[in-house]
């Protein structure tokens, strides 16, 4: 296994790579593949049951699910490569949580019904009509792709329940790029971008 993949951990909010928008994946190999196993096991650690690319500090068009969060049921995994919706139906209210920002939970509107399209790593075509948790999952993860977080979508007055939190992380992170146990951002923006020339 890849130095790269050794080094894959979960990156907590207000971490760049969260806020980076993702670029398609055009080169599919053993080390995405051993890249998407170590997603999943990061996941499963988490006990989450999605985890986008940005979420482990990587550039690329790609997420995970198992709405099951077991390990075990290996049959449930999914993985999306360069994932799109084609269309969408209604809405739904729903609660929401992230492994970037843990303990935190808001409830975010969802179309209810979508149609997907994405690859899975056989370069194998994903192309469904989805409804309830997959649907608000697969909305979830995607926007991770494109920088946006769940709490980017919550009602002002249920954003300042959280602000405590979420500038306690913000603290923290600053603290920690001062220490030099983060990166700073212009050396994470760096690497990504050095990454994604890699497979896009």
């Amino acid at each position: 296994m890849s130095e790269l993949v050794n080094q894959l951990k979960i990156v907590k909010y207000p971490h760049p790579a969260l806020r980076y928008k993702s670029k398609p994946v055009k080169r599919v190999d053993r080390e995405l593949g051993d890249i998407v196993r170590r997603m999943f096991d990061l996941m499963y650690e988490a006990n989450g049951i999605g985890l986008a690319a940005n979420q482990v500090n990587l550039p690329y068009r790609l997420f995970v699910i198992n709405l099951t969060a077991d390990p075990n049921e290996k049959k449930e995994e999914l993985v999306f490569l360069n994932p799109v919706i084609l269309r969408r139906k209604g809405f739904e209210q729903g609660e929401e949580g992230c492994l970037s920002l843990p303990d935190l939970r808001g409830t975010v509107r969802r179309s209810k019904e979508i149609d997907i399209l994405a690859y899975n790593l056989q370069g194998e075509e994903i192309c469904w009509r989805v409804t309830g948790l997959l649907a608000r999952a697969f909305q979830h993860e995607l926007d991770h792709l494109d920088g946006i977080l769940f709490i980017d979508h919550l009602e002002p007055s249920e954003l300042l329940d959280l602000r405590g939190y979420v500038e306690k992380w913000e603290d923290e992170y600053m603290s920690a790029v001062s220490q030099g146990t983060e990166e700073p951002e212009d050396k994470v923006l760096s690497r990504l971008r050095e990454l994604e020339a890699l497979r896009t």
